[in-house]
């Protein structure tokens, strides 16, 4: 089978809307409080988390770099949340979806590079790859669902879909 090299795009609010939020505080919304000391962006994401008695949680992951290009092998996803990634150390990183339904077929895996100021959310069902680091360890604050239930599917994806980032 001939290798699908799928290029990264940059991450826009209106490029990622199929599968969820982007959050930056880029042209967003803000005011100040604390006496003036600190900007507040509010509602950068909608969170889904309550489905089946869940509850949100948020955790830290650290995600060790993947190397490029990266083989596509496996796509997940969440049935009873949304679930939420920020850096926190300010660095890129890889961000691999397809659109919700039925098993995804690598003609419709999309990727975007997502700055070290920007998060995502995905969309509840939305089938995305695992935490993807590029060029070093990097620390993500997580939102995502605690509760009973089975959330989190897993599909395997045809070895021919390769994910190259797109030079600048």
């Amino acid at each position: 089978m001939a290798e699908i090299v799928i290029k990264t795009m940059a991450l826009t609010a209106q490029g990622f809307a199929p599968f969820g939020d982007v959050m930056e505080t880029r042209d967003r919304r803000s005011r100040w409080i604390n006496e003036g000391t600190c900007q507040r962006f509010d509602d950068l994401a909608q969170v889904d988390v309550l489905e089946a008695g869940g509850r949100p949680m948020i955790s830290i992951f650290k995600a060790t770099p993947r190397s490029l290009p990266l083989q596509v092998r496996a796509l997940e996803r969440h049935p009873l949340s949304s679930q939420s990634f920020f850096p926190l150390d300010g660095r890129r990183f890889l961000v691999v979806v397809a659109e919700e339904g039925a098993p995804p077929v690598a003609s419709r895996i999309r990727a975007y590079l997502g700055s070290g100021s920007q998060g995502v959310t995905y969309r509840r069902n939305t089938w995305h790859h695992s935490l993807i680091a590029l060029d070093a360890t990097t620390h993500f604050l997580v939102v995502d669902r605690a509760g009973p239930g089975q959330n989190c599917e897993e599909i395997q994806v045809d070895d021919s879909v390769v994910v190259q980032v797109a030079a600048p």
